[in-house]
């Protein structure tokens, strides 16, 4: 190979420490608790690539590592004995940007490792390029698991490992290419430094209006195409209050084990019959569970109670919506039927209020995803709590809060305020995507990672999502302060006199047992999910279970493209345990 074909190498070192926690599910705990426990772990890598110009001009920026893994709890340094590192790897959101580390090695005692890390190259509000570049958020994995198969995989440790200024300053002076002269190893240096100078601007550089991607609608409205080779019914019912709610039923043959499927506040059955993806209703009916049901109640926008102003709150769901429909899916499936539900979101509090109330009773098992009773959300979103509900009723005169109001004709208020929401989020230009976002959680987005989701999914957000009204917020953050715990809204209400003012009150009662999951990355309810069942774990030792789903958020645990290999099988895997379970 001539000069003029040789190809030109680019290699730098990297130091980067932290801490990490054993056992731990959240990035931030895990960082927190690992410093307090003295839990560090840091890594020396040796990052290069044989080919600049492939290392640049390729996808997946890729190249190898060599190095060492230092942890104390891992037997001190270990050798890393395959790495790979990723450089500004696109991420599904329009302006996020990632750095990715693969790093296989084992501890003192031989066992194979694998720790996974990202850095968020992102341009949320404020200045933070400097926070993105130099954060690390690791999980270490039993096993060498490659990138495929880690959302199944469970996390043995997480934490955040940083480089700090010096060793940042150090990392400048240790970038190196190949070249037969100075001229030529100078040149490589540039091109890499025009790379990653550049790949900054286009992330983090000014930008212009708000823009809006056009929609059209692929997928009919409401439709029940996403399961097939199933009778589909639908069941009315009313509820003590006088609302008439419904449920839908896919049967494809009678089954003693019935599964009940509750969505979260503005979905609806939509979110668990998706024709989009493998949904979670057909995978049940692939697998043995073949009488499934759906339940829209009050809070699903395949009704209209969301679309006034309300006072509706969480304890007139767990009262009026859930007995009812529990006693029109027994009169249907059969008095003796064992029933296991799966709740999400709102959907999942205010049955797990109804549950451990005892106004719900007779359930086989019950699946929790993101929160129940103790709810647990975001700086931001608690200012959001306090102040929206006010705002949205007495100062903008709004009855409910739409992800569809950009798209809707004319000018109106909300359309304003839709507007507004978009100039700052910049990772998509999908409006119902920002207006979710603002809606719930804190992050761009929130709800889920862009990345997860089927496009059409993403682009149909105004279907999925509907508006509701404000006044549910109110009950949240009334939890929220009564330390993240599920109360009662009105507890001088003699309506609510059968319910207890705090939900934790019978918790040793309550004998079915629950699977509480969430998304490693769930910017909606954070970690409320694993601190309920650590509080139960402290009342009724091994009664319930808990996975953290990592690479996962709030929503797209059920709606996302590759839940039936990274999800759905640990669903069933529980509902397999307790088939045929009677509740005591």
């Amino acid at each position: 190979m001539d000069a003029k074909t040789k190809l030109t190498s680019i290699q730098f070192t990297e130091d980067m420490k932290g801490f990490v926690t054993l056992g731990q599910t959240d990035f931030q705990d895990g960082y927190d608790q690992g410093k307090s426990s003295g839990t560090s772990l840091m890594f020396h890598l040796t990052i290069r690539s044989d080919d600049l110009d492939g290392f640049l001009s390729s996808p997946e920026h890729q190249a190898e590592t060599i190095g060492y893994v230092d942890a104390a709890c891992y037997g001190g340094k270990r050798v890393v004995e395959k790495g790979t590192f990723n450089l500004f790897v696109h991420a599904a959101d329009r302006n996020r940007r990632e750095m990715r580390y693969r790093l296989f090695f084992r501890d003192g005692a031989g066992q194979p490792l694998t720790l996974s890390g990202f850095k968020n190259v992102q341009d949320d509000v404020g200045p933070d390029i400097w926070k993105d570049t130099t954060t690390l958020f690791v999980n270490v994995f039993g096993g060498h698991i490659e990138a495929a198969a880690e959302a199944s995989a469970r996390v043995q440790a997480v934490g955040i490992l940083r480089i700090e200024p010096m060793d940042f300053l150090k990392e400048l002076t240790t970038i190196r290419a190949s070249g037969s002269t100075f001229s030529e190893r100078m040149q490589g240096v540039e091109r890499f430094g025009k790379y990653f100078l550049g790949s900054l601007w286009q992330t983090y550089g000014p930008s212009g209006m708000p823009k809006m991607a056009p929609f059209e609608r692929e997928i009919p409205l409401y439709t029940t195409e996403g399961v097939t080779n199933a009778e589909v019914s639908t069941h009315p019912f009313t509820t003590a209050d006088k609302l008439s709610l419904s449920l839908l039923r896919f049967l494809r043959k009678p089954c003693d084990d019935v599964v009940v499927i509750i969505h979260g506040l503005t979905t609806s059955s939509d979110m668990y019959i998706m024709p989009e993806h493998y949904s979670l209703v057909q995978f049940l009916l692939d697998r043995g569970f073949t009488d499934v049901w759906t339940l829209d109640f009050r809070m699903s926008n395949r009704h209209g109670y969301n679309l006034h102003r309300n006072r509706f709150n969480m304890d007139d769901i767990a009262l009026f919506d859930f007995p009812p429909a529990f006693d029109a899916v027994r009169r249907h499936s059969g008095p003796n039927c064992r029933i296991h539900v799966i709740c999400h979101c709102l959907g999942s509090v205010s049955f797990m209020m109804s549950l451990f109330g005892k106004v719900t009773t007779g359930i086989s098992s019950v699946i929790s995803n993101s929160v129940s009773l103790t709810p647990r959300i975001p700086t931001w979103s608690k200012f959001k709590g306090v102040m929206g509900p006010f705002m949205f009723e007495y100062v903008l005169g709004l009855e409910y809060m739409n992800p569809y109001w950009r798209r809707e004709p004319g000018f109106s208020m909300g359309k304003l305020l839709s507007w507004g929401v978009s100039a700052v989020h910049r990772e998509c230009n999908v409006p119902e995507c920002h207006m979710l976002s603002f809606m719930w959680g804190t992050g761009f987005p929130a709800l889920y990672r862009h990345e997860n989701l089927d496009d059409v999914t993403h682009r149909r957000g105004g279907d999925l999502y509907g508006g509701v009204a404000v006044h549910y917020y109110r009950h949240v953050m009334k939890m929220v302060f009564s330390d993240s715990t599920a109360v009662k809204y009105a507890p001088r209400d003699p309506k609510y006199k059968s319910l207890p003012d705090n939900y934790m009150d019978y918790a040793k009662d309550i004998n079915t047992p629950v699977l509480f999951m969430t998304g490693e990355q769930n910017h909606v309810f954070t970690d409320s999910n694993i601190v309920c069942y650590e509080r139960l774990q402290k009342i009724v030792p091994g009664r319930h279970e808990l996975h953290v789903f990592p690479n996962y958020g709030h929503q797209d645990v059920f709606m996302g493209k590759n839940c039936h290999v990274d999800i759905f099988p640990r669903l069933l895997q529980f509902l397999e345990k307790h088939r045929g379970r009677n509740p005591s």
